[in-house]
């Protein structure tokens, strides 16, 4: 196990908030030892980001038990539903959710501060855990109807993906990554995976707030984080208003979950001119990373001359060693360079797998993403979006991340979302949602101008709505389909 590695080598450096490597390696095998005692087949977490989340993760991986994290801000009825799913379960909850989900059938809820305070009463013996290829973790996906799938990732895929990416307890003692992605997605979990075996200490933040985010990172000497891009925009915009915090000590900053828009990349990178900027591209399905568009790219796409390096930024860079990457066509022929279709990926961290409905992957291992993109001829990666978020108009594919590109960049718009929308004449046409910047008055015919200048008329939005704000689920991702579904209401 990667932290019976790091808790045996962790020389008593801190692991997580007040726990040591050994102290983390302890709780966790008493908390084996207590999951173990119930008749369960799963353990779950409603939890924010807390001692508490580690502890379950690798005591459930003990116990040979999936851990299975759930998202705290559903509503009872989406909760109740998903405890459902996991039952038989023990559930480690936030004091709030205890309510919430009692009278579950199958399932025990247990208060967070309950358990910890259980666990000093457990003797645990040193055994360690073999089932290798078990299931390890269970995502819940952010389903846009019905009930979200369920993503299994096996022992083996997340084993593989921090072997091949980190080096065990390379961290110099000073290092510490700070954690404000939530326990219920992918990054939480790769993210404590990472650290742990790499010796990093964690700084967790119970719920991101871009003020706190700053605040804890200036205060706790953050070196590495993760972030997705609508955090990023939200910290570039604290730290534009406290000019006097630099974050001297941050080196390390890793982006992804979602599109980062070029102009939010270029703030930053000007705004942070110390940090090295990773841009990490992956699913759930994935266990995270499967690209990487690495800190010498950044810098050499923002100071290049040359159009086809500079444009490598808006790319998620190229897939990881451990990984293979195709390119395919509706029929599932492999294109070359430059060519658009969708992004198809096989390797041992790959699981493609689904509770209740086995791998999707293909005969050879394939797994298709159901996400746009293509490649360059230096193997650069270029994420387009979902397939279903590509508009087709007269026949040709549109893709909104382009257009959103240089709406952001105009300089009255701080936040832009494009879809397509019915077209009696072209199938569909291309609408565009704004939110103006502070201060600023948002010129419609002004801005269909300014992207016709820079692109081409077929890109430009037809239909521009000014809005106070767009919608984003609780992981930072564009609500897209909400928004269109919107915008098709409204004629």
């Amino acid at each position: 196990m990667l932290l019976e590695m790091a808790g045996e080598a962790g020389d008593g450096r801190l692991a997580v908030g007040r726990l040591s490597y050994p102290d983390l390696l302890g709780q966790a095998r008493r908390a084996a030892v207590w999951f173990s005692r119930r008749d369960v087949a799963n353990v779950g977490l409603v939890d924010v980001n807390s001692e508490a989340g580690p502890i379950a993760l690798f005591g459930a991986a003990i116990a040979g038990r999936p851990f299975a994290p759930v998202n705290y801000r559903w509503s009872d009825e989406q909760l109740r539903r998903a405890a459902e799913r996991l039952a038989p379960a023990v559930l480690v909850v936030d004091d709030p959710v205890v309510e919430r989900l009692q009278g579950v059938e199958g399932v025990e809820v247990v208060a967070r501060d309950a358990f910890l305070a259980e666990l000093a009463g457990v003797e645990a013996p040193d055994a360690p855990a073999d089932e290798t290829d078990a299931p390890a973790v269970l995502l819940f996906t952010s389903g846009t109807s019905g009930d979200p799938k369920v993503a299994v990732l096996r022992h083996d895929n997340l084993v593989s993906y921090i072997l091949g990416t980190v080096e065990f307890m390379g961290a110099d003692e000073d290092e510490a990554a700070l954690v404000s992605v939530p326990p219920y997605h992918v990054a939480g979990i790769a993210g404590m995976l990472s650290g742990i075996y790499g010796g990093r200490r964690i700084v967790q933040l119970p719920a991101f707030d871009p003020e706190q985010w700053v605040e804890v990172a200036e205060a706790d000497r953050v070196t590495h984080a993760m972030v997705v891009p609508t955090m990023l925009s939200r910290i570039l915009e604290v730290l534009a208003a406290r000019p006097e915090v630099q974050l001297p000590a941050l080196r390390h900053l890793a982006y992804g979950g979602g599109r980062m828009p070029v102009p939010v990349i270029e703030e930053a990178v000007a705004r942070l001119p110390h940090v090295s900027f990773v841009n990490a591209y992956g699913l759930t399905e994935t266990s995270s990373t499967i690209s990487v568009l690495t800190p010498d790219d950044h810098r050499d796409a923002v100071a290049s001359a040359d159009t086809a390096v500079r444009r490598r930024l808006g790319s998620v860079g190229k897939p990881l060693p451990t990984v293979e990457v195709e390119i395919r066509d509706a029929d599932g022929k492999p294109l070359g360079p430059g060519d658009a279709g969708e992004v198809w990926v096989r390797g041992d961290q790959v699981s493609g797998e689904y509770l209740g409905v086995g791998s999707v992957r293909d005969g050879d291992g394939w797994f298709p993403t159901k996400d746009g993109g293509w490649m360059d001829d230096e193997g650069y990666l270029f994420i387009e979006g979902r397939l279903d978020d590509v508009i087709v108009r007269g026949g040709e594919n549109i893709s909104p991340g382009e257009i959103e590109d240089v709406l952001l960049s105009h300089p009255s718009v701080a936040d832009a979302a494009v879809c397509g929308v019915p077209d009696t004449d072209w199938g569909e046409a291309v609408a565009a949602v704004v939110v103006a910047a502070p201060g600023a008055q948002i010129d419609v015919a002004e801005l269909q101008a300014f992207v016709r200048d820079r692109l081409r008329s077929a890109k430009t939005p037809a239909r521009v709505e000014v809005r106070d704000a767009l919608p984003y689920n609780d992981n930072g991702k564009l609500m897209r389909r909400l928004l269109k579904a919107e915008l098709h209401a409204g004629g």
